[in-house]
């Protein structure tokens, strides 16, 4: 069983940077892809970065050139470098896992975490 855990989040103004982090534990976690996702009140869930083992990285349009997803596969973490941030930046960050896939498809992936906040204020 894959655990997940994000942390990071907080409250920043905008134009400020924050670093997301999502220790991953429970199998080998070199053999998966690991994702981003977020989701405003009111909202669907939204892909936001993916990263697989290679390393190969995809982004949203909405933060290409500001976010960065990146892994350490030593530390079993995959970060969200996140610059540049916009009040609309504001949600529920989550991780999620999966052992090929790393797309935006939300039902595709098998192992979520609980989520860390982020609020731009503007």
């Amino acid at each position: 069983q894959v655990e997940l855990v994000e942390s990071g989040g907080g409250l920043v103004q905008a134009g400020d940077s924050l670093r997301l982090s999502c220790a991953f534990s429970g199998r080998t976690f070199s053999s998966y892809a690991v994702a981003w996702f977020r989701q405003a009140p009111g909202k669907e869930r939204e892909f936001v970065a993916g990263i697989t083992w290679t390393p190969t990285t995809t982004y949203a349009d909405s933060v290409k050139g500001r976010f960065t997803i990146s892994r350490d596969n030593a530390k079993n973490t995959v970060y969200l470098q996140m610059n540049s941030l916009k009040p609309e930046d504001t949600a529920v960050y989550l991780c999620a896992a999966d052992f090929q896939y790393m797309g935006p498809t939300v039902h595709e992936y098998d192992y979520w975490g609980q989520g860390t906040q982020v609020t731009v204020s503007s």
